[in-house]
């Protein structure tokens, strides 16, 4: 019940920042441009509060957190008297219309630069790309990838994180190959030619490194345990945090992966295990709880989390940056989120990314809850990433949203007169289908993964 407050609480701040600005920038640009603003509301339905300003604009904070709205005067909605017919929106030049339209999904772009430098100046903690593991027949290994070896180019991006190492495989996507820079322990350099050939994201929730098979280094897992779940198997067979775990039905444990896989093969099954406890060998008879997973497949959980060996030195680094160069770093990381969405919307639309990888409120929730968790850095690179997509998403030629709205006026800019009214209502109901269907469809795989 809390995770879920927490993540409503988060995502219903996150959103409201968003949407905030965004229509912000239409609502800017609009007074600049001399149009009336009857009503700037954040959020739908019954206004929770309401307040006018010295030009009658309504401000209003409504029930429904899932998006807002800025109400112009316009002929084609309002009876609007002779004397300001000059402050309606659709009296105004198409160029004026077009910057209106357009502001919204600027201001997040802008947001989104101002959210990235903020993140840069506070201090960015990032993990060196240094490989685990690599996958047996996967592409990585064909490749010759190995673990240990860092990455620190692929193709001409110079890599100094995982995200940059994903960003620029997911930029790669529909290329035959993509060379691979890596440095060994010995600090020698290799090229790798990594085969993508027909690699898609087609899988659910798989990473784009795991679909190529490489496991980022990450400390071993210890079997000494940590941490247990409250009601968990663990917990009813009394097992404590502090135990070592060292055997299971009298064969000995060697690592927590191979734990695991006892665990879950044995659903419902009494084990006896031994584990150490301070000075002595205790026998717990413990019963995995049978949970479905993803798949529908019974699987055994215990409950519990291991104690896990710290980073190694030079692994975890955080780097600060000065205000100059906090924005020159926004502005061009803002730039490659922009064009990284519009390549995976151009990918979703050939194939190469499944619609399975879409995500709709539930999944924002809790992305924007964990961030929360994390930290003022890790939500202001969250609000950065949504953002963009936000600002992306509304760029989309569909009618109902700024896309569809600027495709017509550029079609009024050359054509000299504006699209008929029969054309665009007809664009407004096959849009308003489109965006019903593609939430719906969002809110499916939010669901599924839950």
């Amino acid at each position: 019940m809390f995770d879920f407050l927490w993540n409503l609480g988060s995502f219903i701040l996150a959103l409201g920042i968003l949407v905030t600005v965004h229509e912000y920038g239409h609502f800017w640009v609009a007074r600049k441009a001399g149009v009336k603003v009857l009503r700037f509301s954040i959020g739908f339905g019954k206004p929770l509060i309401k307040w006018h300003d010295k030009h009658d604009t309504e401000y209003v904070i409504a029930a429904i957190p899932l998006g807002g709205y800025v109400k112009m005067l316009d002929e084609r909605v309002d009876e609007v008297s002779a004397e300001q017919r000059h402050l309606s929106f659709n009296a105004k030049s198409v160029q004026a219309r077009i910057a209106i339209v357009a502001a919204g999904p600027l201001a997040n772009f802008i947001f989104a630069i101002f959210a990235l430098a903020a993140m840069y100046m506070v201090g960015v903690q990032s993990v060196k790309p240094v490989v685990g593991s690599v996958n047996e027949g996967s592409r990585a290994e064909q490749a010759g990838i190995m673990p240990s070896q860092q990455i620190i180019k692929i193709g001409d991006d110079d890599i100094a994180t995982w995200q940059d190492a994903t960003f620029a495989l997911m930029a790669s996507l529909g290329d035959k190959s993509v060379a691979v820079t890596v440095r060994d322990e010995q600090f020698q350099e290799q090229v790798k030619m990594l085969d993508i050939d027909g690699w898609k994201l087609d899988q659910q929730d798989v990473p784009p490194l795991a679909s190529l098979g490489i496991v980022p280094f990450r400390p071993q897992a210890t079997l000494t345990v940590a941490t247990i779940s409250p009601n968990s198997a663990a917990a009813d067979a009394n097992l404590q945090a502090g135990d070592e775990i060292i055997a299971v039905n009298g064969e000995t444990i060697t690592s927590w992966t191979q734990l695991v896989n006892v665990i879950q093969q044995s659903a419902n099954k009494s084990l006896q295990f031994s584990v150490k406890r301070q000075d002595s060998i205790e026998l717990l008879n413990v019963t995995p709880k049978g949970q479905r997973n993803s798949d529908g497949l019974l699987q055994g959980f215990l409950g519990v989390a291991p104690v896990v060996e710290t980073w190694p030195d030079g692994y975890i680094e955080t780097r600060h940056y000065g205000p100059l160069d906090s924005m020159v770093l926004g502005v061009s990381e803002t730039w490659r989120l922009i064009s990284l969405s519009f390549d995976m919307i151009g990918n979703l639309i050939t194939g190469q990314v499944s619609v399975k990888n879409l995500s709709g409120p539930v999944g924002i929730a809790v992305g924007a809850g964990t961030s929360v968790s994390y930290g003022l850095v890790a939500f202001l690179g969250f609000l950065a990433l949504i953002s963009v997509n936000l600002g992306v998403f509304n760029l989309l030629p569909l009618p109902v949203l700024d896309g569809g709205h600027l495709m017509y006026y550029i079609i009024e800019l050359f054509r000299k007169k504006p699209v008929s009214e029969k054309t665009q209502e007809f664009g407004f109901k096959v849009g308003a289908l489109l965006l019903i269907f593609l939430t719906c469809f969002a809110l499916f795989n939010d669901v599924s993964r839950l």
